[in-house]
């Protein structure tokens, strides 16, 4: 994949301090055209589509959204919490403001106090949906193929 003028804005606003304080790339050195290439790659060796995996987080979102900052179990399957702040945050590739909506799902069977969750932001769905970018390794809100496989159920 190249590294289009798009993508080269779009790494630059990436950039701690920038839109948000860590950034979007945590400490990977790739480019941004490379992480997206690899983490595509990698998800169609695990046989997740991304439109599948997407939807169904955002299907948990808004259902997550239900509990008011509590947590709530989503088609009696997942525990779900979304919390909202006040504000707003831009969108690397210039394409929208997004809400600060924040959601932890967590496998099946799992508790709050297990790490086998996913954390994610209205942001990082779009970023994730519109151009399959899960984030740089390191990232607070970096979308590990694994994870999303075994925590959707995918």
């Amino acid at each position: 994949m190249k590294m289009t003028p798009e993508f080269t804005k779009a790494q630059a606003n990436m950039q701690p301090g920038v839109i948000t304080s860590t950034g979007f790339l945590g400490d990977d050195r790739r480019n941004l055209a490379d992480i997206i290439e690899a983490d595509r790659e990698t998800m169609t060796k695990l046989g997740i589509e991304f439109e599948i995996a997407a939807a169904r987080m955002r299907h948990l979102m808004e259902e997550g959204r239900k509990g008011l900052g509590e947590p709530v179990t989503v088609d009696g399957t997942w525990l779900v919490r979304t919390d909202e702040a006040r504000g707003f945050l831009a969108s690397p590739f210039e394409d929208g403001i997004f809400r600060k909506v924040n959601v932890e799902v967590w496998a099946p069977g799992e508790t709050e106090d297990s790490g086998n969750k996913i954390i994610y932001t209205e942001l990082s769905l779009h970023l994730f949906e519109r151009y399959h970018f899960m984030q740089g390794k390191g990232s607070p809100f970096r979308l590990e193929p694994d994870d999303l496989r075994d925590v959707l159920r995918l």
